[in-house]
């Protein structure tokens, strides 16, 4: 029954026409058959590559999808320390093996400076509990270009503005056909630049957040930007 009430919600009773909407939706999603929100921490993104087969995200594939809509996002890299070679001691080899890698963030966005459209899938939840529905979403993912690979190997699936339509259409619930509107991003058209730390703290929250850090924010002498 949970699960007729979920898509009924979704997808609008009887002939109901499906209107688009613009919503706030908690990230990482749970399924409609979750026993509890702690699944939604591990789906926080779903893989381009198997995301029409994953049991948790297959229907939503096919039925249930949307557009997150972003200025840019971070990504942590981790850098590589000039002239630390390796010990021939075992015992600092072995401290060094213990030694947590520095990691710089970097923020990343469009060149053009329009906004992202992230491909999202979106899945309703009923609490066993208040009986509230719970709007949950995940991002896709898919391989990052060799520019921004050297950052991070991964990246959000961006739906370029040609697609949107199609993307968003919910008659449109052939997964081959869906999977045809999933172009990996193109190298050179976004921007990488390191930014404040302080991103690593979900307190803070401002437009600082994206300004480019002078120095890389990072100890040593690193150069402040990777391209």
């Amino acid at each position: 029954k949970d699960a007729k009430d979920a898509k009924e919600a979704v997808e609008g009773a009887g002939d109901e026409e499906a209107v688009r909407q613009l919503r706030t939706l908690r990230w990482g999603l749970v399924p409609s058959w979750a026993k509890d929100l702690s699944i939604g921490n591990r789906m926080i993104n779903a893989r381009m590559e198997t995301v029409h087969e994953k049991a948790s995200y297959r229907r939503p594939f096919a039925k249930r999808r949307c557009l997150l809509p972003a200025d840019g996002y971070f990504e942590w890299y981790t850098i590589q320390e000039q002239g630390d070679e390796e010990p021939a001691d075992p015992a600092a080899k072995e401290k060094k093996g213990k030694k947590k890698p520095q990691k710089q963030p970097f923020f990343i966005r469009p060149k053009d400076g329009g906004v992202m459209a992230m491909a999202g899938l979106y899945e309703l939840w009923k609490n066993p509990e208040t009986g509230e529905w719970l709007w949950t979403c995940t991002v896709i993912t898919t391989n990052a270009p060799d520019d921004l690979g050297r950052i991070h190997d991964r990246m959000p699936m961006i739906v370029e503005r040609d697609r949107w339509d199609a993307w968003l259409d919910p008659a449109l619930n052939d997964p081959d056909q869906v999977r045809e509107l999933l172009v990996p991003a193109m190298a050179g058209t976004m921007d990488a630049f390191p930014v404040s730390k302080a991103v690593n703290n979900v307190r803070n929250n401002g437009p600082e957040l994206i300004k480019p850090a002078a120095n890389g924010d990072s100890s040593g002498n690193h150069s402040d930007a990777l391209f």
